[in-house]
């Protein structure tokens, strides 16, 4: 058995050295040595995968870490701050990481549970896509597994509190890209033309409406335009504007219908302003779905781990790619409490926020605990 892991020193080092999406080429390598070292069979791919086998049992759980970081410029005052100008770790997969890691220890050296345990070490999931491609390569079906399980960190919770429900955990997110195409002109003759500014400003106060309006209240949707480009300048109208946004919802039935009036709002405005509007609509991160048991299951072991639990929180607004393993497998992704003070609870993605070390040893045993729960001998 390797050195006992000093959780704090390794979530500092992953801190110094952020990669981007499917950039972990140092943060891969140095968590496959460590599940080596720490005697675990370890396939390398898209990520990494730890898998640790005792007994005769022949149930298998997955537990996800995420590993990549954000194209975000520091600003924090601590003493390991990132290496890498403009990346940084400012959503905690250094500490989601490093639990795992601490996790895998316990359970690699007391041994207590029957069954195998998959430690997964996922890239790029801040674009979605990292899952997916681990799903690509073949993850699920070389490695069956029975549940999978992720645990994300809050700021602004208390330390250590544990809160997931079972159903819609996390929003989709969709990015729309809408062009209008006009008739430029000279903003002293806005007659002459058919200028796309009106229309792109008639478009995003009609896309209001779709939460607003077209569907049920508390249904948790958001339709957010977030650029605004025209090919105008000081006195010339634009003849081409493009409209660019994100959308978030909490069913796939919302999603499906505020793309859908989407279209029609733009085919409407287009036709009364004899404009040309295409539209396009993608998913970039499908709904997170939790199964009733893990959750369960996850109650139980932080009430083991003596944590505070708060059952059945709202769903959170922010997505997540954990989604793609939970639409094929029984899943359950939970959020771990980050503290309520200085940079522990600025908000995810924020420029000073940090990773709370006193959340690795709860983390790492919570996760211990609830292998052990999961991989009885009675099971």
């Amino acid at each position: 058995m390797a050195q006992e892991l000093d959780l704090t020193a390794l979530r500092r080092d992953f801190h110094r050295h952020p990669e981007l999406g499917f950039q972990e080429i140092r943060s891969k390598s140095k968590v496959a040595q460590i599940l080596r070292d720490l005697g675990l069979e370890v396939h390398e791919g898209a990520g990494v995968i730890g898998v640790l086998r005792r007994g005769n049992g022949h149930r298998c759980i997955g537990l996800r870490a995420d590993m990549d970081a954000l194209p975000i410029l520091e600003t924090s005052t601590h003493d390991y701050p990132s290496q890498t100008p403009g990346v940084m770790h400012a959503c905690g997969h250094d500490g989601h990481m490093t639990m795992l890691l601490g996790a895998a220890e316990q359970l690699a050296r007391e041994g207590d549970f029957d069954g195998s345990v998959m430690f997964i070490f996922q890239p790029n999931e801040e674009h979605g896509k990292g899952a997916q491609a681990m799903i690509e390569e073949g993850v699920l079906h070389q490695f069956p597994m029975d549940e999978i399980y992720a645990i994300h960190n809050l700021p602004g919770a208390p330390l250590g509190q544990v809160s997931t429900r079972a159903g819609v955990i996390c929003s989709s997110e969709s990015l729309f890209e809408i062009n209008i195409i006009g008739q430029g002109g000279h903003a002293s003759m806005p007659q002459v033309g058919v200028e796309t500014i009106t229309v792109g400003a008639e478009l995003v106060l009609a896309l209001q409406t779709i939460v607003s309006r077209k569907l049920s209240p508390g249904a948790g949707a958001v339709v957010s335009v977030t650029e605004f480009l025209t090919d105008g300048q000081r006195n010339v109208l634009p003849g081409r504007t493009t409209l660019k946004g994100d959308v978030r919802a909490r069913s796939p039935q919302d999603r499906t219908a505020i793309e859908s009036f989407m279209r029609q709002i733009c085919a409407g405005i287009a036709t009364t302003h004899a404009v040309e509007i295409t539209m396009e609509f993608t998913t970039e991160f499908i709904e997170t779905i939790n199964a009733p048991a893990p959750c369960e299951a996850v109650y139980q072991a932080a009430e083991q781990s003596g944590l505070e639990v708060h059952r059945d929180r709202p769903p959170m607004s922010f997505s997540e790619d954990f989604a793609h393993f939970a639409s094929m497998i029984p899943a359950c992704f939970l959020l771990l409490g980050n503290g309520t003070t200085g940079a522990h609870g600025q908000p995810l993605h924020a420029s000073d926020y940090d990773f709370n070390d006193a959340l690795l040893p709860i983390g790492a045993r919570f996760w211990a605990n609830l292998v052990r729960a999961r991989l009885t001998q009675e099971r």
